[in-house]
């Protein structure tokens, strides 16, 4: 993903954040080894040479000819006299050029706003995996659930074990942010989503609550912040107890799984 990362960063000429945890970091993991593609190149974006700039009858820094928020650039020495330009950190036009003109204003921040639309289908995809089949289901609700980083090994390992109880649980691994458009229909696709986290906050789930207009009683957190490494049997605890509270929805659970 480091390697995504650059692409990524390059192509949306934004900065690019990859995240890890110190469970991560400090403990050992067990991973195929890396099988690097040598045919890999990397993915400049929308840069102009000199022969695409011979080409341009108008070019400006800032301006969105394809309507998707990213902006045609060019480098330093690449055209004798075109492609150059100076601008500012401040407000600017579309030519880069400084202004302190309302509407310049708003129309650079509404085409960021664009930019960041079309990243969701530019960053890593969700993974998903079908809810393993129950002989006999508990519910009659549709369920799902979320998480992200060094949650998924305990939350795949919780969803077996309600399994075996008879809870088929849907699950999505997301894997960056802005979120993409599957997140959302992940979300509607269910009746209700757990949202599996290691921190007291629920911040993930407050950040998918805004950024999806979700209503928050479909999401129901699961948190650990105890200092150590969340465990799938604290994963499946707390959705028995969420499970269990919908009574009108859900069979009695059996004594021994209770």
């Amino acid at each position: 993903m480091t390697v995504q990362a650059f692409d990524l960063a390059e192509r949306l000429q934004t900065p690019v954040i990859i995240m890890s945890d110190l469970d991560l970091g400090m403990n050992d993991w067990m991973s195929p080894p890396l099988e690097w593609d040598d045919n890999y190149r990397m993915d400049r974006g929308k840069v102009l040479d000199a022969g695409a700039l011979d080409k341009v009858e108008k070019w400006g820094r800032y301006l969105d000819v394809d309507g998707d928020g990213i902006c045609y650039r060019t480098l330093p020495g690449t055209h004798p006299d075109k492609g150059a330009y100076f601008t500012r950190g401040s407000s600017k036009n579309e030519m880069a050029v400084y202004s302190e003109s309302g509407d310049d204003y708003v129309q650079n921040v509404d085409r960021l706003l664009r930019k960041f639309e079309t990243a969701k289908s530019y960053v890593p995809a969700p993974k998903t995996h079908p809810p393993i089949a129950v002989e006999t289901p508990q519910t009659t609700l549709k369920l799902g659930a979320l998480f992200f980083g060094t949650s998924a090994s305990p939350a795949y390992e919780a969803v077996e074990m309600l399994a075996e109880e008879g809870f088929s649980i849907d699950t999505m691994r997301i894997r960056a942010f802005p979120f993409h458009e599957s997140v959302d229909q992940f979300i509607h696709d269910h009746d209700l989503v757990f949202v599996i986290e290691q921190n007291r906050d629920g911040q993930m789930r407050r950040l998918i609550i805004n950024e999806c207009e979700i209503p928050p009683g479909k999401l129901t957190p699961v948190l650990n912040y105890s200092g150590t490494p969340i465990t799938a049997r604290k994963i499946a605890g707390n959705i028995r107890e969420a499970l269990s509270a919908k009574s009108a929805d859900v069979v009695p659970l059996h004594p021994e799984t209770a």
